[in-house]
């Protein structure tokens, strides 16, 4: 009908610009930012004259990053043409999952085979808080998570993280052994002389509890150190 506002969803589009069929084909590792974006928005508009692909690519390069994107208000969403209620609330959702899947906690029984593990598992919840938090993480004798336990929070010194409060948990669950896990608010990760003062006594105390200290892994923006890696303590195995 004339005047009648008419949507074009992906089946409709040219065979370069369908990214659901690109996905299904090829998987999602070969969709760009743009084209994973425009399967969460499924539509474009004649009144603007864009796909689904011409809005994600447009939300890509006003908010630069997924990271801009997700704190972007509804209203904020909506404000840009062709992006109306429904195609926002889509966009935060689909953010939404984004942040509860990494922040999730290790569940039981998860096994860590090398640091690079612990990094990606911690990374997303860590690398901007704006304060130092430390985490242990009791390991049973195979290396399969028993639990994760905040021990502190704040500038890490070695008054505040005491042998005690890390190694209490760990027999109380009767743990094999722990991985010491903290982040720099300033994104370099590369340790302190606290650090490495706090690592020596935690596997000093381990070494007389009989129980392990495999590593220390402090958790930057983007990248991490561990001292296991540099040879400076037992490794993950």
């Amino acid at each position: 009908m004339k005047g009648e506002k008419r949507t074009y969803p992906i089946k409709e589009w040219p065979e370069g610009d369908r990214p659901r069929e690109k996905l299904l084909e090829r998987g999602p590792e070969a969709l760009s930012d743009a084209e994973l974006l425009a399967i969460i928005i499924r539509t474009g508009d004649s009144s603007s004259g864009r796909t689904a692909l011409d809005h994600a690519r447009h939300l890509i390069a006003k908010f630069k990053s997924f990271r801009n994107l997700s704190s972007a208000a509804i209203a904020e969403l909506c404000a840009l043409k062709g992006i109306g209620p429904a195609k926002a609330a889509a966009v935060k959702a689909t953010m939404e999952i984004s942040r509860r899947f990494a922040t999730e906690r290790v569940s039981q029984g998860a096994a860590f085979s090398r640091s690079a593990d612990v990094f990606a598992h911690f990374h997303q919840r860590l690398r901007d808080n704006k304060k130092e938090c430390f985490f242990i993480l009791l390991l049973d004798s195979k290396n399969r998570v028993i639990r994760e336990e905040r021990i502190s929070e704040g500038t890490l010194t070695s008054a505040l993280v005491h042998p005690r409060e890390a190694f209490t948990p760990a027999i109380r669950e009767s743990a094999a052994s722990l991985i010491l896990v903290h982040n720099h608010p300033s994104g370099d990760p590369t340790p302190s002389r606290e650090d490495e003062e706090i690592t020596s006594r935690l596997a000093e105390g381990g070494e007389l509890l009989g129980i392990g200290v495999l590593d220390h892994i402090i958790i930057g923006q983007g990248r991490y150190y561990s001292f296991a890696d540099r040879g400076r303590l037992g490794a993950v195995r």
